[in-house]
């Protein structure tokens, strides 16, 4: 578990250095915004997606499913996170398939 949170620390370090910050206006908490950032951190797709990067090669593609609908957050992050790594990442949520590639995502951001 601390590797993925290594992990996710990376990957957190690699997107600013690229220009993505996250959309924290769905923490509905009144805290500082650094705060809320490690909030939206640890949701599980995005632990799930460092997992993922540990465990398997490279050119693998990644693959989640999960029970609940793709927050916006995850869902811009994850884009992200494909075209920073040029890494095919594939979600299934309770409503749809996301394939996410080279920082676009099959839905064309309609979910």
């Amino acid at each position: 578990s601390e590797e993925i949170y290594a992990m996710l620390e990376s990957l957190a370090g690699q997107m600013k250095e690229a220009g993505y910050s996250a959309n924290t206006d769905a923490v509905l908490h009144n805290v500082e915004d650094e705060e809320k950032e490690q909030m939206l951190g640890s949701h599980s797709e995005k632990l799930a997606i460092a997992f993922g990067l540990i465990t398997t090669n490279p050119d693998t593609p990644i693959q989640i499913t999960k029970n609940l609908r793709v927050c916006d957050e995850c869902h811009s992050a994850t884009k992200f996170i494909s075209m920073i790594l040029r890494r095919q990442i594939i979600v299934r949520d309770a409503n749809r398939f996301h394939n996410f590639k080279d920082g676009l995502c099959s839905c064309r951001d309609y979910w």
